[in-house]
């Protein structure tokens, strides 16, 4: 898993790729909560993510809690098999996905 940020004022964009598992989500999390100080939105792109388990949902969790008091948070790029397990977790109803 590797995860990039591009801070610019306010809006900051994760690009994630690879896998989030129970292996990588604590790196995500550690990359990810605190770069979200000051962030008005967050982007997390997600064009080359192959695969996130309960672990990543929790960071994603975690950044939505956040990003509630602060401003908003959007996931985009979802491939098919990536979506399918936002929709079976009930996650699509309450994050915005593009």
């Amino acid at each position: 898993m590797e995860v990039l940020l591009n801070k610019d004022g306010g809006t900051l964009v994760a690009s994630i790729s690879g896998r989030i598992n129970t292996a990588t989500a604590p790196q995500f999390e550690k990359e990810l909560i605190p770069a979200l100080d000051g962030v008005e939105e967050l982007i997390l792109d997600m064009t080359d993510l192959l695969y996130i388990s309960s672990a990543g949902l929790r960071v994603i969790l975690t950044a939505q809690k956040v990003m509630a008091r602060q401003g908003n948070m959007v996931l985009r790029n979802l491939k098919p098999e990536v979506y399918e397990v936002f929709e079976m977790t009930g996650f699509v109803d309450f994050l915005t996905i593009e």
